[in-house]
């Protein structure tokens, strides 16, 4: 069975989700705010608000703002539509966004792309979804085509919250690589290199964040494995060592500055999982 899209915006992400599109079958419009550029052979270019004559309409572009400013002048059109925003936008936008398109009648998805655009419709492509039920049900095996589809649940702000977190554990871990790219390159070790023994590691390590996780649920950081005072002497080491390779603080600092406040708190002999708490109110 077939479902008429259409996708707005032909940024890089844009073109990859029409593409995936046409390759499944699905009868594609797309739109672009810059006329003349590139969209995928098989794709019908329409104007807006002729666009939006599809099953399913696909918004991908720049930000919360722009998809206003694209959609406002031409919100009635989409009366018993099913609208699924792409575009990265925070909790609170998605649920405004929700009440803005049922207010204009339209149904609403909101999505986190857990990809880059040569991952579309690859393995390891996956998408998360939140807000309405009825849409992911209904649409699922065309949204699949874009990866694994999770549904996150009723709450359109739901999939932006984990997108945006799985984003920043992400941004985290590449601003430590750059740290210690920075810190061997005072032994003559390039940053390439560097990158294949760290990917190495983290890979490694990364096995155990379930366990951490679990164990933060819990509260409990009595019984550690690794104390903070233990976690706080290997911190001060690396502090010391990145002073001396000549790299700034901004990263491993803040790290450390975690741990002194458990520290101070008085938990030093607790499990340094509990520098979890030093990031709540």
């Amino acid at each position: 069975m077939t479902t008429s899209v259409t996708v707005l915006g032909q940024g890089a992400m844009g073109r990859a989700l029409a593409a995936a599109l046409l390759a499944a079958g699905h009868p594609t419009t797309v739109w672009n705010r810059t006329p003349g550029r590139p969209v995928p052979a098989g794709a019908r270019e329409l104007p807006l608000p002729e666009a939006l004559h599809s099953d399913l309409v696909i918004v991908c572009l720049l930000d919360h703002g722009s998809i206003h400013e694209t959609l406002d002048p031409f919100a009635g059109k989409l009366a018993g539509s099913a609208v699924v925003n792409l575009t990265s936008t925070e909790p609170a936008a998605a649920r405004e966004l929700a009440a803005w398109a049922a207010g204009h009648g339209a149904d609403y998805l909101d999505g986190g792309i857990m990809a880059t655009p040569p991952m579309i419709g690859e393995p390891g492509s996956s998408v998360l979804y939140s807000g309405a039920p009825a849409v992911f049900e209904r649409y699922r095996p065309v949204l699949e085509v874009f990866g694994a589809a999770e549904y996150f649940g009723a709450d359109p702000g739901q999939a932006a919250l984990v997108d945006f977190a799985l984003l920043a554990a992400m941004s985290a871990m590449f601003a430590g690589f750059y740290h210690g790219a920075a810190m061997v390159r005072a032994g003559g070790i390039s940053a390439a290199d560097f990158g294949t023994r760290c990917a190495a590691w983290l890979s490694a390590m990364a096995g155990s964040l379930p366990e951490a996780g679990a164990l933060i649920d819990t509260g409990d950081y009595s019984e550690p494995v690794q104390s903070l005072t233990f976690t706080k002497a290997a911190l001060d080491a690396i502090v010391g060592a990145s002073r001396e390779a000549g790299v700034d603080l901004d990263i491993i600092g803040a790290v450390r500055n975690l741990a002194d406040r458990q520290i101070a708190a008085g938990f030093g002999g607790h499990s340094s999982e509990r520098m979890f708490e030093s990031l709540l109110p």
